[in-house]
């Protein structure tokens, strides 16, 4: 088929979009409330369940959302205040661990995917400031290196069943410190992951906490310390009365967080 002319509204968008890409104008500054994965997380989650497959018949708005992230220049980034940062750096490893699962969608668990254990977390799946890395990467050499912040643990979900729960709604930096908060309790609240045994001492929690131990104890603290302002009012309050306390962790399980 011959091609027709272009039309002058689309020669104007094209030139537009030239100009953007080549920095003649500014480009539109990044939406801080996420609100493209919020309405990701408004379509395909419910009660801390993913819809994997609706998600890969339709990953236009995900697709979108991570290509937002990844178009924001290295040098912006660096001047966003901490909490901006942060809860940008919180809600890309959650949407590239949904792209991720997506992708592959069937399976069983994020550690079906790759042929070697851990293969997932090992993939170039994460574009953020001109750069290609791993969930490894993200995690361990960005946030926590950098962060120095206990509380993501709750929030970054690997898609696990016994992973903290999605929060249904984008971190963002005006809401950041109160999410983190909300989102430790939400998993020190969950019985079947970490609770207080007071006739046996015991405090059972979640392999999180052995994992990462180092994240949780620095300065000496011990692990009883940390959880105990984050547990529910009975369960702290018994805790605070024991002499002795001691820690054991539950098992967790890597079934697909799907429905």
């Amino acid at each position: 088929m011959m091609n027709m002319p272009a039309s002058p509204l689309r020669r104007a968008a094209c030139w537009t979009l030239l100009a953007v890409l080549l920095g003649a104008v500014p480009a539109r500054a990044f939406d801080q409330t996420h609100a493209r994965w919020g309405r990701v997380l408004d379509a395909f989650l419910s009660s801390n369940r993913v819809d994997y497959a609706g998600l890969k018949a339709n990953p236009a708005e995900l697709d979108a959302y991570l290509a937002e992230v990844a178009a924001v220049p290295a040098a912006d980034f660096a001047q966003w205040p901490r909490a901006d940062r942060l809860a940008l750096l919180l809600n890309l490893y959650n949407a590239a661990t949904f792209k991720l699962i997506a992708d592959h969608h069937p399976v069983k668990s994020i550690r079906s995917i790759g042929t070697l254990p851990g293969a997932a977390w090992r993939m170039p799946v994460v574009r953020l400031g001109g750069q290609l890395m791993t969930l490894d990467h993200l995690e361990h050499q960005i946030i926590r290196a950098e962060y120095a912040e206990p509380r993501i643990h709750f929030a970054l979900v690997c898609a696990a069943v016994s992973c903290p729960p999605l929060r249904p709604e984008p971190f963002t930096g005006a809401k950041l410190e109160a999410q983190l908060d909300d989102q430790t309790r939400l998993f020190l609240a969950d019985t079947a992951k970490n609770r207080f045994d007071a006739a046996a001492g015991t405090l059972h929690l979640s392999p999180i906490f052995t994992w990462f131990k180092e994240d949780f104890t620095a300065g000496d603290t011990k692990l009883e310390s940390w959880v105990k302002p984050f547990l529910p009012a009975d369960a702290a309050r018994a805790l605070g009365a024991a002499r002795r306390v001691k820690v054991k962790f539950t098992d967790y399980d890597w079934a697909l967080n799907g429905r």
